[in-house]
């Protein structure tokens, strides 16, 4: 973004984000639901330092505002409903709302936050419009340029390091720090591990199963790399990512890769996971003839995980998405390694 456009783009934000605050004070409706300890409030401000500097924030949040991905999980994991959650297009229903989130604000008894418009960027002036005191968007793909615009309306916590890439365990711990909850916050991720410990328990033929995971979408090939949250938690349960995945692997800060079909048969491992949309995506790459080169397909040794929900709900996983895609990850997982030659 250029200068001039930039300055352009930070008066107009500027100006909706004073017309909003200048507005009537926000009814009980209108204003995020929580259940915080007694002393949260005292904790506050709060520091956090992130990829772009670091953010304070003055006092306990009323109205809070999810961008990007699992922040709004987190913070309704909190007993905490946003009052604008973003557009979620994959793997959720007509509105942009994921299956897992409906359940929890059903479960809460509230109705359903502002989605924000299906955009690649912030929506800037529907942010504003929704009168934040915090923006969290821990788990997004923002720019310098959207943070500083951003940080006109309300303070924002924006990711540590890399964009799309936090732990999952990282956006529910910051997501606690941010709304004075940290010991809750704490309490969630303990109650998922242990969750997650009990299906390593239970199936301790995982136990050092060396994994690749994959997609072949429209003909391109991607593999995860240990960096995605998805990879860090299927090792959660036992397995082990094989070491061909991060020896072919040319771009180390990055949580994906592209592999040309001419080396799918580099790519080893005892157990290959492959994601894709439909059955049909599915059957189509592992007939094409790429695919018949690579071992694991030879030997039956992979496990497909199809459909969009079923793939959103651990592709990364979230504080809310990760028990509710538990089992059934689980399950499939288990029939393809007791499958193993």
């Amino acid at each position: 973004m250029s200068h001039r456009p930039l300055t352009r783009a930070l008066l107009a934000v500027a100006t909706v984000a004073a017309l909003a605050l200048s507005g009537c004070a926000a009814s009980p409706s209108e204003q995020a639901s929580s259940t915080p300890t007694e002393n949260s409030a005292s904790s506050f401000p709060v520091t956090i330092e992130h990829a772009f500097g670091e953010t304070v924030i003055p006092e306990k949040p009323q109205r809070v505002v999810a961008w990007g991905w699992a922040s709004a999980d987190a913070a309704l994991a909190l007993g905490v409903i946003p009052v604008a959650i973003p557009f979620q297009a994959y793997g959720a229903d007509a509105n942009g709302v994921l299956p897992w989130i409906a359940e929890k604000i059903d479960e809460l008894g509230a109705d359903t936050p502002t989605v924000l418009p299906d955009a690649t960027e912030a929506p800037l002036e529907a942010i504003a419009a929704a009168k934040p005191d915090v923006i969290l968007a821990s788990y997004s793909g923002i720019t310098q340029d959207e943070y500083d615009l951003l940080s006109l309306i309300a303070p924002v916590v924006a990711y540590p390091d890399q964009p799309w890439s936090t732990p999952w365990r990282d956006v529910i711990t910051t997501t606690g720090t941010a709304l004075g909850q940290a010991d809750e916050a704490r309490t969630v991720v303990a109650d998922i591990d242990a969750q997650v410990a009990e299906q390593a328990a239970a199936h301790p033929e995982f136990q050092g199963v060396t994994i690749a995971q994959v997609w072949d979408f429209s003909g391109t090939f991607y593999v995860y790399s240990p960096t995605d949250p998805r990879v860090e938690f299927t090792e959660a349960l036992g397995f082990t990512t094989a070491p061909s995945v991060t020896e072919l692997n040319t771009d180390d800060s990055s949580f994906s890769y592209t592999l040309s079909h001419e080396k799918l048969d580099a790519l080893s491992s005892d157990l290959l996971i492959s994601y894709s949309n439909t059955q049909e995506e599915a059957d189509t790459f592992f007939a094409s003839a790429p695919a018949q080169t690579m071992q694991q397909v030879k030997d039956g040794a992979y496990a497909q995980i199809i459909g969009p929900d079923f793939i959103a709900s651990v592709s990364p996983p979230t504080a809310l998405s990760l028990t509710w895609g538990l089992s059934d990850y689980v399950d499939t997982l288990a029939k393809a390694v007791a499958g193993l030659k």
